[in-house]
């Protein structure tokens, strides 16, 4: 009889999706070679070669695959049964690890977060706002909030918020020293408030309007790498600001600020949560999807 632990087992189906040690050995926890070593175990008590290796890549050989295939029923069907016992008993615990933006995380912190954590007391949401795109599967976390066309298309994506549109806003102090432009061109002859992106690059504005595109590097002599500190100083009047529109809603209903070129800013896919359609999705994180779907701006699944 096979001495393989369940642990090993999942290793092997991780191993399997990702065809890489050091990315399997990541989402674990544990090191490259203490996997590589419970992997070698795993094919000595299976008396059976899984896994081709070289420098650079891992490979599944014919018996690998047929193990995959079956293992992946068995223990989806376990992981269903041990989920729906700690959602019955309704004493989730663990922690949920979710990366996003900045405004992707505020957004879930207005929504859902606070609801999550009274109806799971047990269960601790670790957020992560970040700037730059990262692969949630190899940094660790069970999903990620970020623009609806950022997500990859292998992920699954449930919606977090209604369509959003990028603006061009600047303080009535401003408009009325330096004229209102008319059209994306004029911008050239305006101070704008740029954006430094985490990559280093400097955001490109981007307009539409009647199938007319146009992309600008802005003119301007201020650079920041925050929507928060754009907005600020669009405030101050320093210049003309793009941000996105939740950003810039109580500013604009107090009239603190004028959205300019209103009708060349078409709206784009909102904020979506996304995570591998593969793997199996922890009860945390299932309870924090239906609850995510109680809000108005939310929608079902889609494959992205």
């Amino acid at each position: 009889m096979s001495k393989a632990t369940l642990a090993d087992l999942r290793a092997f189906m991780i191993v399997a999706a990702r065809r890489s040690f050091v990315q399997a050995a990541g989402e674990l926890g544990v090191s490259r070679s203490a996997l590589s070593h419970a992997m070698r175990g795993l094919e000595s008590d299976l008396d059976a070669r899984l896994l081709n290796r070289t420098t650079r890549s891992v490979s599944l050989t014919e018996a690998g695959e047929r193990l995959l295939a079956r293992l992946r029923p068995v223990l989806s069907d376990l992981d269903h049964a041990l989920d729906d016992v700690a959602r019955d008993d309704k004493a989730l615990r663990g922690t949920l690890r979710i990366n996003g933006s900045d405004g992707a995380i505020r957004q879930l912190l207005q929504t859902v977060v606070p609801r999550f954590l009274a109806r799971y007391p047990q269960m601790e949401l670790d957020l992560v706002s970040e700037g730059r795109f990262v692969d949630i599967v190899a940094e660790g976390f069970d999903a990620g909030v970020r623009l609806g066309e950022a997500v990859h298309k292998d992920m699954i994506a449930v919606r977090v918020s209604e369509d959003l549109r990028f603006l061009a806003v600047a303080s009535p102090r401003y408009l009325r020293k330096h004229g209102w432009p008319a059209v994306p061109e004029e911008l050239q002859t305006h101070r704008c408030i740029r954006q430094r992106l985490p990559s280093g690059k400097r955001y490109r504005w981007e307009f539409t309007r009647h199938g007319q595109e146009f992309t600008i590097d802005p003119p301007g002599v201020l650079t920041l790498d925050s929507n928060t500190l754009m907005l600020e100083a669009a405030l101050d009047g320093l210049g003309i600001a793009y941000v996105p529109e939740p950003y810039a809603r109580d500013a604009l209903v107090r009239k603190r600020l004028v959205a300019v070129l209103s009708d060349w800013c078409p709206f784009i896919p909102g904020l979506f949560l996304y995570f591998p359609g593969n793997r199996h999705i922890p009860a945390g994180l299932r309870a924090f999807i239906d609850l995510l779907r109680e809000f108005p701006d939310s929608e079902s699944d889609a494959s992205r």
